[in-house]
Order: C-alpha cells, then structure tokens, then sequence
C-alpha cells in the first residue's frame, strides 16, 4: 500500500467495514474497526433521536479516541500500514446533525480537545453510494436496530459528509462513487479500488 494510514468512510451502509477487513487481510495491514455494536445507547437513539443524541454521540467519541490513541502507544504504528473504518471527525459530523445547539457547543468543545492528539490519516477514501443502495445494503445485514433509519436521515448525513469534505484544504480525501461498483463479489470493482488507493493524489478533495 501507498499510504501509512488509510481511512475508509462512508455513510451507513457503505461498505466501509467490509472493505477495511479485505484490505487488511489481503495486504498484511493493522485494522482499527469501530466498534458500534457495543453502544448501549444506539438502538435506543433510532427509537427516541432527540432524547438519546447526546449520549450516543458522547459513547462513540470516546470509543473513536480510545482505539486510534491505542496506536500511539504501539511503538512504531506504521511498520505496516493501518486501516480504518473510521474517521475520528464523524463524531463532529454526525453531532453536528443530531445534537441540539447548546450540546453540539459542548460537544465541539470535548471534540477540539481531543483531536489535537490523534493521528491523521495520509488519505481518507469516501465510499458515495445513493440512498437506495445504502438502504438495500443495511436491510441485506438485517441489523434490528437499523431497520427504521430513513432515507431522509441517510441523505442528511451523506450530504453533512460532503459539506464537511469540502472545506478540508489540508487533508487527502477521495470520493468514490460505487453506483457502478461491487467491490464485495466482483474482483476487477476490487482492484479498481486498489488502484485508487495506490494513485498520487495531492492535499484536497478529489472526486472519481
């Protein structure tokens, strides 16, 4: 691989877990999974948004910043590459669309803090799929508590992704679109995403 660290993002449904797992498998990489199945706060957060926004968002910063400041304290975290699943600025992407003004102030706050001390990955790769193809894709992993997410919930925060990416002039992020793809059972989709990962690809945002 190109790059040290790589982060795979995308909206719920995207694929970004899989493709991070296959990456590190196949190339001998460090895997850093987040791990949202242990929020106790989730499920109940799609039933009730507004009561459990604040909870739920907190639990998932804390988890973000436990396993990447966990590679800082691995000696030299780069001997091979590292990949994730994960942006540690989702948390302020989705508490930004999720939390009312005076907690999302709260959690800007707690949010600067701590990213100052968390690694940066070389390039983000931003898998865009439309809604329809994210809501196929969370109903053929049958996860109960995803089940009633909409799609105006889904297109908000495709759309707080991009607006977000936008006015990064400092980081390498990529959007891919996978309208055409199926990097999960077709090899030449999988290696075209190979490919991408192995381009020079200056500082901004780059579409493809």
């Amino acid at each position: 691989m190109k790059y040290n660290f790589i982060t795979i993002e995308g909206c719920i449904g995207a694929g970004k877990t899989t493709l991070a797992q296959r990456l590190a498998s196949d190339f001998n990489g460090k895997l850093v999974l987040e791990e949202f199945e242990g929020n106790p706060f989730l499920p109940k957060f799609y039933e009730d948004p507004e009561r459990h926004a604040f909870p739920v968002e907190l639990y998932f910063m804390a988890e973000r910043f436990k396993h990447l400041k966990k590679l800082l304290s691995e000696g030299d975290i780069f001997k091979s590459f590292t990949v994730s699943d994960f942006l540690f600025q989702k948390s302020l992407i989705f508490a930004t669309n999720n939390l009312k003004e005076d907690e999302a102030k709260l959690y800007r706050m707690l949010f600067d803090i701590i990213n100052l001390s968390l690694p940066k990955p070389d390039i983000v790769l931003y898998l865009y799929a439309p809604v329809e193809k994210l809501q196929e894709n969370i109903k053929k992993r049958g996860r109960d508590f995803e089940k009633n997410i909409s799609a105006d919930y889904l297109e908000k925060i495709q759309h707080a992704y991009l607006e977000y990416f936008k006015m990064q002039t400092q980081s390498r992020i990529v959007l891919l679109n996978t309208s055409g793809l199926n990097f999960v059972e077709n090899k030449r989709d999988y290696d075209e995403v190979i490919e991408v990962l192995n381009d020079d690809f200056e500082v901004g945002l780059h579409y493809i």
